[in-house]
């Protein structure tokens, strides 16, 4: 399987909305937060210095995950990553979160950050295969349904 990871284009922001809105409403349910997000993703990541990337196949949008900017100017957010049902389990994310890692290390990042939830055992199994951390969820956590912060250290 031929996948290519390719940078946000305007024309992808319907992809990004239904790749994460379908994976959340599998999972658990779109917050206030989420479509604030996913409905403007030029306004609310790219405009404020964020990266969104595209995992491709045949010419298909697959899945997605972003890089979102935080406090520090050189910690970003690891979010919004989807990918289609019948395509899990096939390494798509991964190769989504090397691409990620990847990135910021050659953009001079110091941690990548995420939210999730432990109900999620593939995926956190991978953050901590990738080497993420976990550390304490603040209490004013962006996310009702994280129970579980992790970070990667570049």
């Amino acid at each position: 399987m031929q996948v290519k990871i390719v940078s946000f284009k305007e024309e992808f922001s319907k992809d990004f909305y239904n790749l994460n809105v379908e994976w959340l409403k599998s999972y658990f349910y779109v917050e206030p937060f989420d479509e604030e997000i996913l409905s403007k993703p030029q306004e609310f990541i790219i405009d404020k210095g964020g990266f969104i990337f595209f995992a491709t196949y045949n010419s298909e949008n697959v899945g997605t995950v972003a890089l979102m900017p935080t406090n520090s100017k050189t910690t970003f957010e690891l979010t919004k990553m989807a990918v289609l049902p019948n395509l899990r389990g096939l390494n798509i994310g991964q190769k989504l979160l090397q691409h990620c890692i990847e990135f910021s290390k050659n953009h001079s990042f110091k941690e990548l950050m995420l939210y999730s939830n432990t109900k999620l055992e593939n995926a956190i199994y991978i953050y901590r295969k990738f080497g993420f951390i976990e550390i304490t969820v603040e209490p004013n956590s962006p996310y009702k349904r994280s129970n579980i912060k992790m970070i990667y250290k570049l």
